[in-house]
C-alpha cells in the first residue's frame, strides 16, 4: 500500500508500506492506488458492460476504473487452445485485462476463488470460495483503493448462475464490512494499518427500464423517465476515443478517423476468445448504457432533474459536487424502522447527514410520501457535525400492498440543497407466501440477516417442481405483517389437469406470528405438457403471491441385461423411450428434425434405460445431418463446443434441496466420434468433474462402457462431406451406480439426458470447423439452464433394485479437479500489485523482503536479496507490452498500440495468436527461490537469445510469498 503521507523513492518499483505508527493520520489511497468507480464480477467477461462508460468517465472526467474479479474463470471452457486450470486462468486474466485496456482500466484486482462449474447456488458457491476469506479479501480491496461508486451484478437469484449471485452478494457485504471497524479489524491496525470506508453509491440489482432519452447525443439520459423506484444514470457512448480507424481496415472506414467509444467497448466485449467469442468487425452506433442506483449514502440528482440527465450524474455527489452545492463529501441518507409495513400502520423514517469536515448548514429537512400517505412536519438542521432527523410516515389506508413506495427527503440551506430518497414495500397484513426451501430458503434468510436494505431487490420467487401423475405437499406460511390479529383462509387457483385436498384452508394469526397451512396437490394428467411451467395463485383474505410450479416427466427403469454393443437388441430395454426432442437452448441454430433431433411427436431424439446389476445401461438414438468439430484427447472436456450427449443422474433425488445442486450428482458427457475415432467421455460440473476416458483419464467414472455407431468423417474441414452415415449416431453406455456420488434411491432417482448439437463452427470466409459453443441443446426434461437444476430433470424409480448395503446416502465432498491460478504466479498480477500497491490477491502484505540488487550478466540476472524471515520468491522476466497481450492476429500494418490489433483488414483476421508456454512469446524465463532468513544470492538463467528479448521492455517481476499467506510484489525494469 501507499500513503499520501509519506513516500519513500525507491530504485525498485517494489511499494512499501509507511507504518501506521509514523503517523496518526488515517489511511489515505494515493493516485496510483485510489480507485473511483469499482465494479465486481465473478468472471472475466462478466465485467463488459463497463468497457465504454469508463472510457467515457476516464476521458473526459478523470476517473479511474477498477475490477474486482473473484475468479479467472478456469473453470470455463476453452475454445482457443488447451490451457485448463491455472493456466486457463493466465490467458482468461490477459484477455479481461485486453477488454478493459483502452478504457484506462488497467487495476483488475483478481482474488484467486476457485472457478469450478455452472451452477445456480450462491450457497454451493460460498462452500467452493470460502466464503469468508473471499468477503476479508474484498474488504481489504475497498479499504485500500477508496471506491466512491460500486457497480456489478444484482445478487438476487435472477442473477443465474450461483457465483454472480454470490459476487452480487459480495457488493453489498463487501460495503458493509469496509465501513465496519467490527469487521476484519486486523485490517486497521499494525505497519500496514488502512482504516475504515464509506462508498458513497451502490449500483447492484437496479432497475434501468423507463422512457425517455435517447442514443444519439450526449448527456444521454435527459428526459428519461425511470418506470421504477430506482433513480438511474447514463453516459453516452457517441463521444469520439483517442483510438483511430487503421489504413485498409475491413469496415471501410476513413484511416486515421477517431473511433467512438461504443466501437471500443463492442471490440473489448468481443475479446474472449477462450469464451467462444470472435473477433468483432462491425461498426458500432452510439449507445447510452444506464445503471440503475440500488443504495447511496451521498445527495444526487433524481431524474426529475434535468441535471440527471447529464453524463456525469453518477458522479454527483461521490466524485464531483452534486449540482445542489452540497460540499463533495457530505452524507446524506434515510434509514427505516423497518422495510415491510401494512397499509395505515405508521413507521420510522430516518434522515442522517454529516458534515466532511467542519459542521452542517443550517437548514431544514422535509419528506416527500406518496399520494394518500402522512408524514411528520419538517426539521430543523442544527451547526453540528452530524444530525440524525426521524420522522413519522403512515401509509394510506388502500395502499397498493406487493408494491415499493419511495419516501424522499430534501435537505435545504440558504445556499444549497440536498435530495435523497429510499423505498419501503407494502405487503399484506396477512401474507401467504409458499414456504421457501433449498436456495430460496437461503435468499431470503441472507436479504433478512446480511443485507436488508437488498430488500429493495425483492425477496425470492415461489418456485416447487413435482413428476407428472403425481401428489406434493403445499405448505403455505402466512405471517401477520400488522399489529392487530388476522384470520382467514388460504385457497389456491388450480390450472387444469390439478386436484387439491380442500379448497381452503383456515388460518388465525397473532401479530408478528407465522401459521403454515399445507395442501396436498395431484397432477392429473401424465402426460409432459409442452410448457413444463405452470402458475398457481396462492391466497389470503388480505393477498397474492403466485407459485411456477415445473412439471417434470417420469419414468420406471426397467431390469435388463444390455450388452453394450452400440445395438438395442429385443429384450434389452423394455422400459419407456423417453422423448429427447424438446429444445431448452438455441433452438435459432436448429433447423427442425433432421438437423438436430427436435420434434414435438416423439419422431426426434430418443433414449431407453434399463438397470442390471449395479449400473444404469442407456440406449441413446441421435438424429443430426452434420457432424460438427472432432475433438482431441485433450479437448475431451466442455462437451457443449461439439456434438455430444449429456447423462445427469441425481442418486437420492434432492440435490437442490441440500443446496449443493449439481455437486451432489453424476454427469456424464459423451463425444460420440473424436479425431482418434472413437469416442471419449468427461464429466463436468458434477462432484467430480475432469476426464474420463483415454490416457488423460483421472479415474472419476470407473468402469463407464460406451459404445458409438459414429464414425468420423476424418477432418474439420468442410470441404470435406460432414453428414452422419444414417442421419445420426447411437450411443450405448453403462455407468456403473458405485461411481455415483451417494447410493441410489430406488424411489427417487433424478434424471435427464441431453443433446447437444452443434454444425458448421467455421468462421466466415474460412473452410475449418472450429472448437467454440454454437450449440443447440435439448433434453428429456427441457427447461433454461436445466444442465444446473438438478430439481428440474425428470425422476425415475428402479423397481427391485436395492443398493449394496454400506454405501453411504450421503454425497462424497465435491472434487472440482482444476484448481485455481495463485496471483503469485501470474506476471500480470505482480507487475500491477507492484505499481499500486494493493497486495496480491487482497491477501495481507508483508515487507519481509528487499530486492538489495540485480544485475543482467552474460548467462543469467543475478539477485541479491534479504529477508527477516523465510517464504518463497518467484520470479518472471518478461519483455514488451505486458500489460494488455493481443488476443486477436490482424493483417491491419497500421495498427500498433494503443489499439492492440482490434481491427480487421481481411476476414481472415481474428485468428488467436498461440498463448502457451510463454504468454504469446512476453515471458522470458521464470524461477523459484526458496528464501531463508539473512542475504541471498541467486541467479536467473538466461541463453543469450533471452537477453537479447530481455532489451525490448525488459521487467523483472518477483512475487514473495510467506508461511503465513502475506504477500508482496516487485517490479524491477532491467530492459
Amino acid at each position: 500500500m501507499k500513503r499520501l503521507v509519506g513516500f519513500l523513492v525507491l530504485v525498485l518499483l517494489a511499494v512499501l508500506p509507511v507504518p501506521a505508527g509514523a503517523t496518526a493520520r488515517p489511511y489515505v489511497a494515493d493516485r496510483q492506488t485510489k480507485i473511483d468507480v469499482m465494479g465486481e464480477w465473478a468472471h472475466p467477461d462478466d465485467d463488459t458492460s463497463i468497457i465504454g462508460p469508463c472510457g467515457v468517465w476516464h476521458q473526459l472526467y478523470g476517473v479511474k476504473c477498477g475490477v474486482i474479479q473473484v475468479t479467472r474463470g478456469e473453470g470455463g471452457g476453452n475454445a482457443a487452445g488447451n490451457e485448463l486450470g491455472p493456466d486457463l486462468g493466465l490467458r482468461r486474466e490477459n484477455e479481461d485485462r485486453v477488454a478493459h485496456y483502452r478504457s484506462g482500466t488497467v487495476d483488475i484486482f483478481n482474488l484467486d476463488r476457485i472457478d469450478f462449474f455452472y451452477n445456480q447456488s450462491a450457497p454451493l458457491t460460498q462452500y467452493f470460495w470460502d466464503e469468508q476469506e473471499t468477503l476479508r479479501r474484498v474488504t481489504r480491496v475497498i479499504r485500500e483503493t477508496q471506491p466512491e461508486i460500486y457497480i456489478g451484478f444484482t445478487p438476487t437469484l435472477a442473477a443465474g448462475h450461483g457465483n454472480h449471485q454470490q459476487a452480487g452478494r459480495l457488493i453489498w457485504e463487501g460495503v458493509l464490512a469496509a465501513a465496519d471497524p467490527n469487521m476484519f479489524p486486523e485490517q486497521l491496525t499494525g505497519p500496514h494499518a488502512l482504516s475504515t470506508w464509506q462508498v458513497k453509491k451502490v449500483f447492484s440489482g437496479g432497475s434501468t427500464a423507463g422512457t425517455g432519452g435517447t442514443t444519439t447525443a450526449a448527456n444521454c439520459t435527459t428526459g428519461f423517465t425511470p418506470t421504477g423506484l430506482d433513480t438511474v444514470a447514463g453516459v453516452w457512448t457517441g463521444y469520439n476515443s483517442p483510438y483511430t480507424w487503421p489504413a485498409g481496415n475491413s469496415q471501410a472506414q476513413t484511416a486515421g478517423t477517431p473511433k467512438i467509444w461504443q466501437q471500443v467497448a463492442d471490440e473489448g466485449r468481443a475479446a474472449y476468445p477462450t469464451q467462444s467469442r470472435v473477433m468483432y468487425k462491425g461498426v458500432s452506433v452510439p449507445a447510452c448504457p444506464r445503471f440503475g442506483m440500488t443504495e447511496s449514502f451521498v445527495p444526487f440528482q433524481p431524474n426529475s432533474n434535468a441535471a440527471a440527465g447529464r453524463d456525469d450524474a453518477i458522479l454527483f455527489g461521490a466524485k464531483k459536487p452534486d449540482p445542489g452545492g452540497l460540499p463533495l463529501g457530505t452524507l446524506e441518507y434515510f434509514t427505516f424502522s423497518r422495510f415491510y409495513n401494512v397499509a395505515g400502520e405508521p413507521f420510522q423514517a430516518t434522515v442522517h447527514l454529516k458534515a466532511p469536515s467542519g459542521k452542517l448548514a443550517k437548514g431544514n429537512v422535509a419528506l416527500t410520501v406518496p399520494a394518500g400517505w402522512s408524514v411528520s412536519g419538517p426539521q430543523q438542521v442544527k451547526e453540528k457535525p452530524s444530525a440524525d432527523l426521524t420522522f413519522t410516515v403512515t401509509p394510506a389506508a388502500n395502499a397498493t400492498v406487493d408494491q415499493n413506495a419511495k419516501i424522499s427527503a430534501l435537505y435545504t440551506t440558504k445556499h444549497a440543497t440536498g435530495y435523497t430518497d429510499n423505498v419501503v414495500r407494502i405487503v399484506a397484513a396477512a401474507e401467504g407466501r409458499f414456504q421457501r426451501w433449498g436456495n430460496w430458503a437461503e435468499y431470503d434468510q441472507w436479504l433478512q440477516n446480511t443485507a436488508p436494505q437488498a430488500n429493495r431487490l425483492g425477496r425470492s420467487q415461489a418456485i416447487q417442481s413435482m413428476g407428472i401423475g403425481q401428489t406434493i405437499d403445499i405448505p403455505v406460511v402466512v405471517h401477520n405483517w400488522s399489529t392487530q390479529p388476522q384470520a382467514g383462509a388460504v385457497s389456491l387457483d388450480l390450472p387444469a389437469d390439478f386436484t387439491i385436498d380442500a379448497a381452503s384452508k383456515p388460518y388465525s394469526v397473532q401479530p408478528g406470528a407465522d401459521q403454515t397451512v399445507t395442501f396436498k396437490l395431484t397432477n392429473t394428467d401424465t402426460t409432459l405438457p409442452a410448457n413444463q411451467n405452470v402458475s398457481i395463485p396462492i391466497h389470503t383474505s388480505t393477498g397474492t403471491e403466485t407459485l411456477t410450479l415445473t412439471l417434470v416427466p417420469t419414468t420406471v427403469i426397467p431390469q435388463a441385461t444390455p450388452v453394450v454393443d452400440g445395438k438395442a437388441e429385443p429384450g434389452e430395454y423394455p422400459g419407456q423411450t423417453l422423448d429427447l426432442g424438446r429444445i431448452w437452448q438455441g433452438a435459432a441454430t436448429c433447423t427442425g428434425v433432421d438437423d438436430c433431433g427436435v420434434s414435438s411427436t416423439g419422431q426426434g431424439s430418443t433414449a431407453k434405460v434399463s438397470w442390471s446389476d449395479d449400473a444404469l445401461f442407456f440406449f441413446i438414438h441421435i438424429r443430426d445431418d452434420y457432424q460438427s468439430y472432432a475433438v482431441t484427447p485433450a479437448e475431451c472436456v466442455g462437451h457443449w463446443q461439439a456434438d455430444s450427449v449429456e447423462i445427469l443422474l441425481d442418486p437420492r433425488g434432492n440435490a437442490s434441496e441440500a443446496l449443493k445442486d449439481t455437486a451432489n450428482t453424476f454427469k456424464l458427457g459423451i463425444f460420440p466420434f473424436t479425431q482418434s475415432g472413437g469416442p471419449c467421455w468427461e464429466r463436468d460440473a458434477d462432484n467430480h468433474q475432469g476426464y474420463s476416458s483415454g490416457a488423460l483419464d483421472t479415474g472419476n467414472a470407473p468402469g463407464v462402457q460406451v459404445a458409438s455407431t459414429a464414425q468420423w468423417v476424418g477432418s474439420n474441414e468442410t470441404t470435406v462431406p460432414h453428414a452422419y452415415a444414417g442421419g445420426g449416431y447411437d450411443l450405448e453406455v453403462k455407468i456403473p451406480l458405485a461411481d455415483l456420488p451417494a447410493a441410489v434411491d430406488p424411489s427417487r432417482l433424478g434424471l435427464n439426458i441431453t443433446p447437444y448439437d452443434n454444425d458448421d463452427t467455421s468462421a466466415p470466409g474460412t473452410t475449418t470447423l472450429r472448437h467454440i459453443d454454437m450449440s443447440t441443446r435439448l433434453g428429456w426434461s427441457a427447461l433454461g439452464s436445466v444442465q444446473s437444476d438438478p430439481y428440474r430433470w425428470g425422476l425415475a424409480t428402479l423397481p427391485g433394485y436395492t443398493p449394496p448395503s454400506g454405501r453411504p446416502t450421503t454425497p462424497t465432498p465435491p472434487n472440482v479437479s482444476n484448481p485455481n491460478l495463485n496471483g503469485a504466479l501470474s506476471p500480470q498480477t505482480i507487475a500491477q500489485s507492484a505499481r499500486n500497491g494493493v497486495p496480491i490477491s487482497g491477501r495481507v502484505p508483508t515487507d519481509d523482503l528487499k530486492i538489495l540488487s540485480s544485475k543482467v550478466r552474460p548467462t543469467g540476472v543475478d539477485l541479491v536479496t534479504s529477508s527477516k524471515g523465510s517464504g518463497t520468491a518467484r520470479a518472471f522476466l518478461t519483455s514488451g507490452q505486458l500489460a494488455a497481450i493481443p488476443v486477436w492476429t490482424t493483417s491491419c500494418t497500421t495498427d500498433p498500440p494503443p489499439d492492440y490489433g482490434f481491427t480487421p483488414c481481411a476476414i481472415t483476421d481474428g485468428a488467436t495468436p498461440p498463448w502457451s508456454p510463454n504468454m504469446s512469446g512476453h515471458l522470458v524465463n521464470q524461477a523459484t527461490q526458496a528464501i531463508t532468513r539473512g542475504i541471498q544470492h541467486w541467479t536467473i538463467p538466461l541463453t543469450a537469445a533471452q537477453r537479447t528479448q530481455l532489451m525490448n521492455q525488459g521487467h523483472l517481476l518477483v512475487s514473495y510469498e510467506t508461511p503465513r499467506n502475506e504477500v508482496q510484489a516487485f517490479d524491477i525494469r532491467i530492459g
